[in-house]
């Protein structure tokens, strides 16, 4: 007899929604998410949805209603619970709206936990949109099958963050004057860290002193080249996941 086909395929579309999911319970879903479900996957009732709170984990759904602008979903079984997420923090200056969109994907993408956006003074941005970037971050969860979001902090000024600096997390200071390797340091460490990227210009002196100052914060090198921000980011995050974080797993 052939093999009964995996319930729920691997195709089945995936979703965050906010409520707490339950066996059993239902879920109403409209506006975006509806239309996401009814117009571009075609889904109707019956079919089968993929669904994470960020909380208790994932979900294998079911719609058993469907209307023009909305649906109602039941939740049938849980599939997973909510992934362990390495204890690492991304700290990357504001940068260009499509290059911080870069980070903000491809961070959620590998795994970050936290996401602290930082106003430096050769930031070219100053702002962020806040409901954008939670997209961003959605998305890409969806996309990789994660079942936990990255917390996404209100930006602050470096000095700020570093004022309030907890005690116990390791700051590795991506700095372009030079450092530890990256490789090794991140080898080496155990424990809360985090990763504090700089903007299209730099840090100026004064910030690389007041960061190197700070007694958490390690200096390190990110190779011979000098790389753009959203480079750095991507690429230090990788590495760190690589050798201190959960690809080894």
């Amino acid at each position: 007899m052939p093999a009964t086909p995996a319930w729920p395929p691997k195709s089945t579309p995936r979703l965050f929604v906010p409520e707490p999911l339950v066996e059993g319970a239902e879920l109403g879903l409209d506006g975006s998410q509806a239309h996401y479900l009814l117009r571009v996957m075609r889904l109707s009732e019956g079919d089968s949805v993929i669904l994470c709170d960020d909380a208790t984990g994932e979900w294998a759904a079911k719609i058993i209603a469907s209307g023009k602008r909305d649906v109602v979903l039941r939740g049938v079984r849980r599939l997973r619970t909510r992934e362990q997420v390495p204890d690492f923090w991304l700290c990357p200056a504001l940068l260009k709206k499509d290059r911080f969109d870069l980070v903000l994907e491809k961070a959620s993408e590998l795994g970050v936990r936290r996401i602290q956006p930082l106003l430096t003074r050769r930031c070219v941005a100053n702002k962020l949109n806040r409901e954008r970037a939670r997209t961003i971050l959605v998305e890409a969860a969806e996309q990789c099958a994660r079942t936990a979001l990255p917390e996404l902090a209100e930006p602050v000024k470096l000095e700020a963050m570093l004022r309030d600096w907890p005690q116990p997390r390791t700051l590795f200071f991506a700095d372009e004057t030079g450092g530890e390797p990256a490789a090794s340091a991140f080898a080496a460490h155990s424990g809360p860290a985090a990763l504090l990227i700089g903007p299209e210009g730099g840090f100026d002196d004064a910030e690389r002193d007041a960061v190197r100052a700070l007694p958490q914060s390690r200096a390190i090198s990110l190779g011979p080249r000098i790389l753009r921000g959203e480079t750095a980011a991507i690429a230090a995050t990788s590495l760190w996941m690589a050798l201190a974080g959960d690809w080894h797993k």
